[in-house]
């Protein structure tokens, strides 16, 4: 099976982006199940349940999120009902929202999508590692497939959690920090492994934001309100592909292609 993990959506150009990349990997790769980060996709702040249904009219199967996930308060009943968008997993018990999913192909084919997100110089919430396995015991139970999006600042910790989870997932991909590493690899045991997935958004940019108010706030400390940059953008991604029977990842490519 071919999965495709998009990183961090930001804004409207990177939503656009999503709806004309997706299509194209799946008709011309085979992709049989895409997953997307967009907790920067509602002017690259949060997201929103119109935002979120556009998305998955793109071809999404399912949408993670990270910090971000509660910066439009109109999310919060949302969630409620919508299983296929996800919060940190390791957010206390009684918050709104699934921290992970089973979801399937057109074919029927299940997979598990589980999102966790990191503690070093994030909110404090409760620790990934320990909810991380007790997720994926729990998902192991019905599927043998199993991604999980680890949205994390450090690399360290990011790179802790790929080995922690090494032979129990088919993949763990970084996201939060919107810059792509070149370090993919099947990690020893059968993992598919990224550090950070990278933006799909506006290339000409910082992480997203229009260049000149990002300087400016460097320059002068001064609180500024940035803005979603505008020109052409950047799809980055991961392309997989998965033994079934194992839930074992066979091949990995690293994709950054300009929309």
């Amino acid at each position: 099976m071919k999965i495709l993990f998009i990183g961090d959506i930001f804004g409207e150009p990177g939503r656009k982006t999503v709806a004309r990349q997706v299509p194209r990997f799946v008709g011309e790769r085979g992709v049989e199940f895409v997953i997307a980060n967009g907790e920067n996709a509602a002017g690259g702040f949060g997201i929103t349940p119109d935002i979120a249904k556009e998305l998955f009219d793109a071809g999404v199967h399912v949408i993670t999120s990270g910090n971000h996930i509660w910066d439009k308060k109109e999310i919060i009943d949302y969630i409620k009902d919508e299983p296929r968008l996800l919060r940190p997993a390791n957010y206390p018990k009684g918050v709104p929202g699934y921290g992970s999913v089973v979801s399937a192909t057109a074919t029927g084919e299940k997979i598990g999508v589980l999102q966790l997100m990191g503690r070093v110089s994030m909110p404090t919430l409760d620790c990934p590692f320990r909810v991380g396995r007790e997720e994926v015991e729990r998902l192991r139970q019905e599927v043998s497939t199993i991604v999980v999006d680890m949205h994390a600042e450090a690399t360290s910790e990011k790179m802790a959690m790929g080995w922690y989870l090494d032979g129990t997932v088919s993949g763990v991909f970084g996201t939060h920090t919107h810059v792509q590493t070149a370090d993919e690899r099947i990690l020893p045991k059968g993992t598919a492994y990224l550090t950070e997935t990278g933006m799909t958004g506006p290339s000409e940019s910082v992480i997203g934001v229009k260049k000149e108010l990002a300087i400016e706030k460097f320059l002068t400390q001064m609180p500024r309100r940035f803005e979603v940059a505008p020109g052409p953008c950047i799809f980055s991604a991961v392309l997989f592909e998965v033994d079934q029977s194992l839930g074992k990842a066979v091949a990995i490519e690293r994709i950054r292609v300009q929309d």
